[in-house]
């Protein structure tokens, strides 16, 4: 019996790397052969631009307990930081500039953190909302921002690295997936680490976590800053790989809510939770608006199709809350052990 105990223990991780491997071998093998413009640019690109904001929201809102509104902020903050440095230091590789978009915004997480020091619940919630209130009456009042452009909007810069250009649908897909393999990874590995602890430690109990030696306030302006850096990142790819612009009306309130929908359908502090939540947000509305055009036609017009969809959405949100409030990995959990044989 005590030998059996470490082959147990052995087998679900080395399942879970196998399973790892393959979805790397498909993202990176299959699908860039067999997919179309279509998958890349409407589905594929915006997917991983969201999962990745949500992997930052879970870092901070799953694992640190801590609430924000404030996603779509610091997803503006990276990618205006990105088109300016751009803009300014032409001579800067395109990985430095995404680099220091993403510490840009992490010192902006620093900044809109400070309250949580204080503040925690629906009140830490409503002080990163002023701080998405804020972010967009700069974008929309300070000019240099946005180069002098009246509308705020502006093309975002080629996607090259050394010589190779992702412009093309193919190569921003690849180019968005290789970032948000590379940040999955890091996140994996810090949730793993001691630091990882500590933030779990904060959102189950702050006063224990502080009893047992956990510098509270350290650990929380931490996780702004982590969570932040990875949300801008997201809103690099959000501007440069998918909406080919960079404009203030990409990262307004709506799309804060859309990101903290997807960590709470997708599962509160597990990492695969942001990639189903983002699958749920993005592929979802598409089969709504293709069945929602096949059975009603032209009886409806935009509008009202697009509530018909917002009003299903919402349903569907609800029930599967109902069903599992520990979101889409734990419905995924109980799929894999019901399916899998019994020893």
């Amino acid at each position: 019996m005590a030998t059996a105990l470490p082959v147990t223990s052995a087998q679900p991780r080395r399942t879970g790397a196998a399973g790892i491997l393959l979805l790397l071998a498909i993202a990176y093998g299959l699908v860039p052969l067999v997919g179309t413009s279509y998958l890349f640019e409407a589905i594929l690109t915006p997917f991983l631009a969201l999962a990745l904001a949500g992997l930052g929201l879970n870092l901070l809102t799953g694992y640190a307990g801590l609430l924000s509104l404030g996603s779509a902020a610091f997803m503006a903050v990276g990618a205006y930081a990105a088109f300016n440095l751009s803009l300014r230091l032409p001579g800067l590789p395109l990985p430095a500039t995404i680099l220091l978009a993403g510490l840009i915004a992490a010192s902006a997480g620093v900044i809109a953190g400070l309250p949580a020091l204080r503040l925690r619940g629906f009140y830490l919630a409503v002080s990163t909302l002023a701080v998405q209130f804020f972010v967009a009456w700069a974008l929309n009042r300070i000019g240099w921002l946005s180069n002098d452009r009246p509308s705020g909007i502006i093309d975002a810069p080629r996607l090259v690295i050394a010589g190779l250009s992702f412009d093309d649908a193919r190569g921003r897909y690849l180019f968005s997936l290789t970032i948000v393999a590379l940040l999955t990874v890091l996140a994996w590995r810090l949730v793993r680490s001691p630091t990882g602890r500590n933030l779990v430690a904060i959102r189950d109990h702050e006063t224990a976590a502080r009893i047992v030696g956990v510098k509270v306030a350290r650990t929380k302006l931490l996780a702004f800053a982590l969570s932040s850096f990875i949300v801008g990142i997201a809103g690099v790819l959000w501007a440069f790989a998918y909406l080919r612009t960079v404009e203030p009306a990409g990262f307004n309130l709506d799309r804060s809510f859309q990101i903290l929908f997807i960590v709470i359908i997708g599962g509160l502090g597990t990492l695969r939770g942001a990639f189903l939540g983002a699958g749920f947000m993005v592929v979802l509305p598409l089969l709504l608006s293709r069945l929602g055009t096949a059975l009603l036609g032209d009886g409806f017009d935009t509008g009202t199709l697009e509530m018909v969809q917002r009003i299903v959405l919402g349903t569907l949100i609800v029930a599967v809350l109902i069903r599992e409030p520990a979101g889409l990995a734990a419905l995924l959990d109980r799929a894999f052990r019901r399916l899998s044989p019994r020893s």
